[in-house]
């Protein structure tokens, strides 16, 4: 029955990859179709750091009208960021609620949703009994606090950065509400403020002290991320090391930890836990590379040294696929050398090498000198993070 399933999974996956494809090549082409007004509206907005050449000429596109009325995650069109501006001033609650929302930056908290889901999933298939056994009047709030602490420190995190680079964010990131200006930085320090407070608050109530200790380490690696005197994030290697551990390891093994805690069950490094903590930790540094991808313009004005900055976006998106195809040849390496029952085959060596020919098909058609096609190679990465919580369940 386990067999049929897996199968039954590994095919829902390729179906999956083959959907997101399509999906991101319709983003991309959104992109680009809004890309040169960007240009020339923000280049007007920021005379002292104008945008390069090349720069310029990767987003010479031809201006269409605008297909959307309010900007969205992502949007580049400054018709549709100025009609979110307008929306916001004219007193709208639902476009300071879409603000607030931009403002937690959607796709890292799905990759937060996920990754709970996914823990607590695992955590409970791998102890027996325990499915059957829980007491989910007690097991569910509990879960459900644990998340909202989770997303409140995803906000804190991405917001009190877009506070401290607004000036970067207006060039590469003018969607994000801070930078429009849909949010003010009075509202933006309020959200930072509350969410820093109340998420450790949470935690220290209703969790265990380990796990207290382990999210004010994230908490704080976060904050110091975007925060001077330290602001790591304008040394690449500190950086990748911030994001793979707050993102990679912490988030993995404190939910997993929690439910296990939760259940009553003892905490133990099974071969799936410690395959999960160093595959999405390799695969978290990847991402504190790519994410400067889009970011090279904006990072080279306020003088913010990332690896993209010195290498340039071929070099630096050649050598990332290179290490999530090694990450995934590790998975499958794992799948197949481990001892027989350890890990389900077919979705751990079968899904894999599905993730893997995913990412080689999508790697052959970036354009490097286009920043569309750069903004879709970094969603593509994302994509297959989330991919890979679904496999976890699974494997």
């Amino acid at each position: 029955m386990m067999h049929r399933r897996s199968i039954y999974a590994t095919v829902v996956l390729l179906i999956s990859c083959v959907q997101s494809t399509h999906a991101f090549s319709s983003v991309s082409s959104q992109s680009a179709r809004s890309a040169a007004s960007l240009a020339s509206s923000f280049n007007a907005k920021t005379q002292s750091t104008p945008l390069s050449l090349q720069y310029q000429r990767s987003l010479s596109i031809p201006k269409k009208s605008p297909t959307s009325l309010n900007a969205v995650e992502g949007d580049f069109d400054p018709d549709a960021i100025k009609n979110s501006v307008s929306a916001v001033q004219s007193g709208s609650i639902k476009a300071r609620l879409r603000a607030l929302y931009k403002f937690t930056r959607p796709h890292t908290i799905r990759g937060t949703i996920l990754a709970s889901f996914a823990g607590t999933t695992r955590a409970l298939i791998d102890t027996p009994g325990a499915i059957a056994t829980a007491n989910w009047g007690a097991l569910l709030p509990r879960a459900f606090i644990g998340m909202i602490a989770l997303l409140l420190g995803n906000a804190f995190i991405v917001g009190i950065n877009q506070i401290f680079d607004k000036d970067i964010d207006v060039l590469n990131k003018p969607f994000l509400p801070v930078a429009s200006g849909e949010m003010s930085e009075r509202v933006a320090w309020f959200a930072v403020l509350f969410s820093g407070i109340v998420g450790p608050a949470i935690v220290y109530n209703f969790f265990p002290m380990m796990l207290f200790k382990l999210y004010m380490l994230g908490w704080t690696l976060g904050m110091v991320y975007s925060v001077p005197p330290l602001r790591t994030k304008r040394n690449p290697l500190a950086a990748g090391l911030t994001i793979a551990t707050v993102r990679g390891f912490l988030l993995n093994f404190g939910v997993y930890y929690a439910v296990k805690d939760a259940i009553g069950a003892p905490f133990g490094w099974s071969p799936k836990v410690s395959f999960i903590a160093r595959f999405m930790t390799a695969f978290a540094t990847v991402i504190a590379v790519t994410k400067d991808l889009p970011d090279i313009e904006g990072d080279k004005a306020y003088n913010i040294s990332t690896l993209a900055t010195k290498l340039g976006v071929s070099k630096i998106a050649n050598g990332a696929t290179v290490c999530l195809l090694l990450n995934y040849i590790h998975a499958i390496l794992t799948g197949v050398l481990s001892k027989a029952g350890t890990f389900n085959v077919i979705p751990m060596v079968g899904g894999h090498a599905a993730l893997a020919v995913m990412l080689l098909t999508r790697f052959k058609s970036l354009e490097p000198e286009k920043l569309a096609s750069i903004k879709t190679y970094y969603k593509h990465i994302w994509d297959l993070f989330y991919l890979e919580y679904f496999l976890y369940t699974l494997i």
